[in-house]
């Protein structure tokens, strides 16, 4: 992005209202929060759903299983932010890269809330991957999109963010970690769910207020010819997702 976009980009930001900093910190602070919330209060339950029996609302998968998957999952759910990043810089521009990361993790959760099949358990894991992807790496550069590069408030700026991150991540545990613990793990997944969508309302009803041009230019736009191009590897790697899903899935279900 250029100097004088970025400039423009910073000076359609409100510049105060959120402790003397951009008002469209107050977006992202709590859109953070509220997907950290909901991250960290489904991963505090989610590796005793896996293996805890069924007779106590588990999946009922041996213990190693559940590590396995856990570790996996954990580092697909990094891996994706190239993924999330690329798309953003490239097709989506990072406020709807948030948005669309938001909704996916959203629906990741409603899944794990819902008594279902092993496979519906996989498919919510595939969609949480893919939104954290979208949104974890994008709204962090929105916050940086809210300042010039001059302004000596951005390293302040970052730090409540941060504080925002943080507070989610120690809140989550100890709220949707009791209540799937003590009451029912689907009723844990339903309060991160909640924590999501409370996450994506604040998001929708203040970023065109609060966050001006901020996250709304594609830095680094496809050609029309790249994005025919793009739009068949994607579709080819969708389809080839659904097929493995759909055969190896219900096979290992089976074996299980």
């Amino acid at each position: 992005m250029a100097d004088s976009t970025k400039d423009k980009v910073s000076a359609s930001v409100p510049q105060k209202g959120f402790f003397g900093h951009p008002r469209g910190l107050f977006t992202l602070f709590f859109t953070e929060f509220w997907e950290r919330f909901s991250y960290y209060g489904m991963r505090a339950i989610l590796v005793y759903y896996i293996y805890y029996e069924v007779t106590r609302g588990g999946l009922g998968l041996p213990e190693p299983t559940a590590l396995a998957i856990m570790s996996i999952y954990g580092s697909l759910v990094y891996m994706s932010g190239i993924i999330g990043g690329w798309l953003a810089d490239r097709m989506l521009g990072t406020s709807r890269a948030v948005f669309y990361g938001g909704i996916l993790i959203m629906l990741g959760h409603i899944a794990l809330a819902v008594p279902g099949t092993i496979s519906m358990f996989f498919i919510s894991m595939v969609l949480i991957v893919l939104g954290t992807g979208l949104l974890k790496p994008n709204v962090s550069s929105m916050v940086g999109e809210l300042y010039s590069e001059q302004d000596e408030r951005r390293d302040a700026g970052f730090s409540i963010f941060y504080m925002g991150i943080n507070l989610g991540g120690f809140l989550a545990p100890l709220i949707v970690g009791t209540v799937g613990m003590d009451y029912s793990f689907h009723l844990g997944f339903a309060l991160a769910a909640a924590g999501m969508f409370l996450g994506l309302v604040l998001f929708v009803l203040t970023r065109k207020k609060n966050l001006g041009l901020a996250g709304t230019i594609v830095p680094n736009p496809l050609a029309p010819q790249e994005k025919k191009k793009v739009f068949s590897i994607l579709g080819v790697c969708a389809v080839v997702v659904a097929l493995l899903i759909a055969v190896a899935i219900p096979k290992r279900a089976s074996d299980l």
